[in-house]
């Protein structure tokens, strides 16, 4: 590890964030956030959302109490209707 990327992680650990990737891009969230609370910050509705963490799907039931880690990799689909 370079002396750069050891202050990269660093500040995120003094500025509470962690990274995290959400469909293949890199991300900040505040640490201890959880998966609603991430789908809150993107922006997106519960009922046309499934999340998956690390390769398992994460029940709606759930968002609320998994808490998100560094370097968790997210998977989001947002469904649209339309005929």
């Amino acid at each position: 590890m370079t002396q750069t990327e050891a202050q990269q992680i660093n500040a995120q650990i003094d500025a509470g964030q962690i990274a995290v990737e959400v469909n293949g891009e890199r991300r900040q969230v505040p640490q201890g956030a959880s998966v609603a609370e991430l789908l809150g910050l993107i922006g997106l509705a519960a009922p046309k959302v499934a999340v998956e963490r690390n390769l398992e799907i994460v029940p709606r039931s759930a968002w609320a109490t998994t808490p998100l880690a560094e370097g968790d990799r997210l998977e989001i689909v947002h469904f649209i209707g339309g005929g």
